[in-house]
């Protein structure tokens, strides 16, 4: 079970280290207007925000990796907590479901998953 938890816990955040990228550095470039469904004026006017939760995304992503290396599942769990929370809200926001369970729902599995073992180490 510590296999599958901590394969969740790098998927998780391997998302969003690709999220990061996409924001930051492809937001106004094709691949980037693909994956948000944007026009090029649209991203333009918007690129600044998208950096800023981009950075956003490489800190959850960067706690997940911390908490997983270190062994800490407090950490671990703070952060899968922030992306079940990210998830929900985007999808709300957004009005796309999709982003729900891209984002959030790997995330709920893996603490799922944690409560029902106690802990991961």
């Amino acid at each position: 079970m510590k296999y599958l938890i901590l394969f969740l816990v790098y998927l998780v955040a391997f998302e969003h280290i690709y999220f990061m990228i996409l924001e930051m550095f492809f937001w106004t470039k094709p691949k980037g207007l693909k994956a948000f469904g944007m026009k090029l004026e649209q991203a333009e006017s918007s690129k600044v925000l998208a950096a800023n939760q981009g950075l956003y995304n490489g800190f959850l992503a960067a706690g997940l990796i911390w908490g997983a290396v270190a062994q800490l599942n407090h950490v671990i769990i703070f952060f899968l907590i922030c992306v079940v929370i990210a998830g929900i809200y985007g999808a709300y926001s957004t009005k796309k479901i999709k982003l729900f369970y891209v984002q959030a729902v790997p995330a709920l599995i893996a603490l799922v998953l944690i409560g029902l073992t106690g802990n991961i180490f």
